[in-house]
């Protein structure tokens, strides 16, 4: 089977023409399947150019944020297990303290 190879002013309006008509369909899937026949290829062709232009456009600053919040979650959850190993380590020292005071058998 041959590969055809589409010029990158192809790959622009099928993604163009794919963003004008996803809000006329119930998902970007169907969009994708009514714009196919137009462009001449297979669906999964348009569907990738589209998640690259998707995966392109998305700012730093909205990578930064979801780094920034991710960052926090993380040092959230360290803060809980410092509490929970602080707990652990004085029960362990109760205990044994109390192991200690009991007389032996």
């Amino acid at each position: 089977m041959k590969t055809r190879h589409y010029t990158s002013e192809i790959k622009e309006r099928a993604v163009r023409m794919l963003i004008e008509a996803a809000g006329d369909y119930p998902s970007t899937w169907s969009a994708i399947q009514a714009i196919t026949p137009k462009i001449g290829c297979m669906p999964e062709t348009p569907r990738s150019w589209h998640k690259k232009h998707n995966d392109q456009t998305i700012t730093a600053s909205v990578r930064a944020q979801s780094q920034d919040q991710r960052i926090k979650e993380l040092e959230r959850e360290n803060r809980e297990f410092k509490q929970a190993n602080e707990t652990i380590r004085k029960a362990a020292a109760f205990f044994a303290q109390a192991e200690l005071a009991r007389p032996p058998k």
